[in-house]
């Protein structure tokens, strides 16, 4: 059965604290393919690496049904300063 996006939001927001979550299915709805934006507490004084690491393992099961996936992981004051530049 393909992961949805209910399944990834679902998973996502039971292992993290979350602000701001974007979810996109890359694949034209098939299910193989999706990219997140993922806006948490949790990341602060965490770098990119340590936050990837984070949410792969929160979502390890999902993940390992996927043929592509993609994330950006940035803390509130990170996505504050993200939405002022890109205005």
């Amino acid at each position: 059965m393909p992961v949805t996006v209910e399944d990834l939001e679902r998973a996502i927001r039971a292992a993290f604290p979350v602000s701001h979550l974007d979810i996109e299915d890359q694949s034209s709805g098939c299910g193989s393919s999706y990219a997140i934006f993922l806006v948490s507490e949790v990341f602060e004084g965490k770098n990119t690496l340590a936050r990837h690491r984070l949410i792969n393992q929160a979502l390890k099961q999902e993940i390992s049904q996927l043929h592509a996936f993609s994330q950006k992981s940035f803390t509130p004051a990170q996505y504050a300063a993200h939405l002022a530049k890109s205005g």
